[in-house]
């Protein structure tokens, strides 16, 4: 809801809104970025914050524990890990006595609406503080603490919640703050872990954060490529330590040096029984007479700097609790804010932890569907998948068994080893024969395709590039014929393309050349691939988490160069005519203004913007950040933007530029790029399977819409599509310009 810029108290004093907000319970990667955005927003529109310290007991205490906020307080916390505000778990909270403490101290600062961000147990005070505001109210003016005018001003407490949790545990939202840099904490100890297992042959047991849901243990095991995982919502049948020494002996005897299991803390096997790490590694040694190595991650899964997610998606949570909060009214429900396919939901805050803890009382009494069925689709698919991907095919597949080729176009994308690795392995699972195409479709043109078994594809989940090659080429009209043939020769049944724009116009090129070659009449399913973001059907794609953490890295050391001095910063993206990674990565750095090409780049932007520099610059700022897309002005170049900003500041700060280059295309994918592309490969795989059964030839492109992963005709594909500009008609990440500019001070 829209609201004016100033936001005054609705009793009719005229005094501005305040919000109090608190950060409870344990402490999560991105708390500070929804504490930030939640007190820009709020300042923003007129109103007044107050950051409550200590959480809970910070409410009860009073005095310099409730501290006015103002733009600059939150002005350097985006990328700190923890929370600056500080988290307690407080006793006397839990006693009527605290909480009526707690609403005196609340009321005379004139405070009647509050935003926290903690677990459910956060939550659940927070419901019960609200139901009881106005018996408290009254006890208060009984006694004389508080006047009843100021009672009548205040008659209810409105409240928005936030779920910051490393465990992913809340029902009801896809993620919590926190749970995307736990993964990232957990995969790379992962990674580090299967290179020095592999030098010596050597097992290891890792034990991860989650007492009753398994998010990060099956998550990571899926991310690392591990053999075995145990979680608490599915522990396995009786007799299981027979079942993961033979998958760990599979594994060794298909090629694997290393075998690493993932334990969640709150493993049980279906007596209920505690399965601990220690346990496991006692059944390795003496199952397999391996060498095993127990490592427990602990509290380094909470720690350091948060995910770019964490930061773009905690700062968009922050920003509608804000805007959410302001808009209250007595009669409003309370609500937590949470993400539902890459969208803001308002989910009814009591019947959200109700299941949530629901899920816990599962797993007491032993009903585990139930358990999983409340954990979700996804999170039982993903079990599937991880099955499926761990442990070696048993299916021989016959010489009747369907033969579908992987081939890679387009630029890079970091994520593409791990969907090949996905395809051949779920696709052998699936009874197909699995087929590479090297170096895209000059390759396929070229008959370079060859057979791939289990273990070629061994070790490539964490690895960056791509293993079977990739070229930009789309394929000329001369090549179709021999491309025709190839296909012939190699028996090839269907088609996996996996890659970008070029990818998708190769694809679609060949199926709209069916009646002249028949060999085209095969099912082809493309799967997006592009660091650009800029495929239809799909809300992401593979690989622009990886490179817009790159970004966001690179952002960081940037500022750090410059806190010594007054400086201003112009940064340019890649993305093409594509904003995505210039708009997430600005969200997400921190940076005053962001420059797309969606938004086109005007002269008065510049002079507009320039102004505002040099007051904010001579009113004591130290740093200013501009993002720019690589394409999002011709003549208004990242070079002209920051020969401008030179010559107009004169002596006031000085300038840089940084092109970050092709290192958005590098490095090992992020833990989302490689569960996003298991998840989509398995759904084109089967996509391929069931065309092969039917005996049709359909194409389609795979891809993320809100939750779902779908499917979407080729015949269709440019009509979704700006085709001058490469991009989708409808980009649904254009709604946080509005965040954007609300953090970034453009409104302020």
């Amino acid at each position: 809801m829209a609201l004016d810029h100033h936001a005054t108290d609705r009793s009719g004093h005229g005094a501005p809104l305040r919000i109090g907000i608190l950060t409870s319970g344990g402490d999560a990667q991105g708390m500070n970025a929804a504490v930030r955005a939640v007190v820009r927003t709020a300042i923003s529109r007129g109103a007044e914050v107050y950051a409550i310290y200590e959480g809970y007991q910070g409410m009860i205490d009073g005095g310099d524990r409730i501290r006015r906020f103002g733009w600059e307080d939150v002005g350097s916390i985006l990328n700190k890990g923890g929370t600056t505000i500080g988290t307690f778990r407080s006793k006397e909270f839990r006693e009527r006595s605290g909480r009526l403490r707690a609403a005196r101290n609340l009321l005379l600062l004139g405070i009647d609406r509050i935003v926290v961000i903690g677990g459910d147990g956060s939550l659940s005070g927070l419901d019960l503080f609200r139901a009881e505001w106005p018996g408290l109210l009254a006890e208060l003016v009984e006694t004389g603490e508080i006047a009843p005018q100021i009672a009548e001003a205040h008659p209810t407490l409105m409240i928005a919640g936030l779920v910051g949790s490393i465990d992913n545990d809340l029902v009801g939202t896809d993620m919590t703050i926190g749970a995307d840099s736990a993964l990232h904490r957990i995969v790379d100890a992962i990674d580090a872990l299967a290179s020095t297992a592999a030098s010596h042959q050597r097992s290891f047991v890792v034990e991860v954060m989650g007492r009753h849901c398994g998010y990060l243990a099956l998550m990571s095991a899926i991310a690392g490529g591990c053999d075995y995982v145990l979680i608490p919502e599915h522990p396995p049948a009786d007799g299981w330590e027979d079942r993961m020494c033979a998958e760990l002996r599979r594994g060794r005897a298909a090629g694997r040096r290393d075998s690493i299991v993932i334990v969640a803390e709150g493993a049980r096997d279906r007596a209920g029984n505690p399965i601990t790490s220690e346990y496991v590694r006692q059944v390795i040694e003496r199952e397999l007479d391996e060498d095993t190595r127990v490592t427990i991650l602990g509290h380094v899964q909470r720690g350091g700097v948060p995910s770019a997610f964490d930061r773009w998606a905690s700062t968009w949570l922050g920003y509608t609790a804000a805007e959410e909060l302001l808009a209250a009214t007595p009669d409003s429900e309370a609500n937590v804010i949470g993400i539902r396919g890459n969208r803001m939901s308002a989910i009814p805050l009591v019947e959200a932890v109700r299941q949530t803890r629901e899920v816990a009382a599962c797993i007491e009494r032993a009903d585990y569907e139930e358990a999983m069925a409340l954990r979700g689709s996804s999170f039982t698919e993903m079990t599937k998948i991880f099955r499926e991907l761990a442990e070696p095919s048993r299916v021989d597949a016959s010489d009747c068994a369907k033969r579908i080729a992987i081939v890679h176009a387009g630029g890079l994308a970091p994520g593409m080893n791990t969907a090949a690795r996905a395809a051949v392995r779920l696709g052998i699972s699936r009874g197909h024969t699995m087929l590479g195409v090297r170096n895209g479709f000059h390759g396929l043109r070229d008959g370079e395709i060859e057979e791939m078994d289990w273990g070629t594809v061994e070790g490539w989940t964490a690895d960056g590039g791509a293993e079977l090659g990739v070229r930009r080429s789309v394929p000329k009209l001369d090549w179709l014929y021999s491309i025709s043939r190839s296909l012939e020769e190699h028996r090839v049944d269907a088609l996996l393309v996996i890659g970008g724009w070029n990818a998708y116009e190769s694809a679609h090129l060949l199926y709209s050349e069916r009646e002249r070659y028949p060999s085209f009449t095969i099912p082809i399913v493309c799967v997006p691939a592009s660091i650009d973001n800029n495929l239809p059907g799909s809300e992401l794609s593979i690989g622009c988490d990886t490179a817009l953490n790159v970004l966001v890295e690179a952002i960081d050391r940037l500022k750090l160069s410059g806190s010594a001095t007054k400086r201003a910063f112009v940064v340019e993206t890649m993305g093409r005519y594509c904003g995505y990674l210039a708009l997430m990565s600005g969200l997400a750095g921190g940076a005053e203004r962001v420059y797309l090409h969606e938004d086109g780049v005007q002269i008065t932007d510049l002079v507009r913007d320039i102004a505002w520099l040099r007051e904010s610059f001579a009113a004591g700022r130290r740093l200013f950040l501009a993002v720019r897309n690589e394409n999002a002005s011709e003549n208004y170049t990242t070079d002209f933007m920051a020969r401008l900003l030179r010559e107009e500041g004169g002596d006031l700060f000085d300038v840089r530029q940084a092109v970050i280059g092709h290192i958005q295309q590098g490095g090992s994918p992020t833990p989302f790029d490689r569960l996003f592309a298991t998840r989509l490969t398995s759904h084109a795989i089967n996509l391929l399977g069931d065309e092969l059964a039917a005996g049709t030839s359909k194409g389609y492109y795979v891809g993320l819409m809100g939750s779902k992963v779908g499917a979407s005709p080729i015949a269709h594909m440019m009509e979704h599509m700006d085709k001058e500009f490469r991009r989708p008609l409808d980009q649904w990440w254009l709604a946080l310009r509005d965040v954007s500019k609300a953090v970034a001070g453009e409104a302020h």
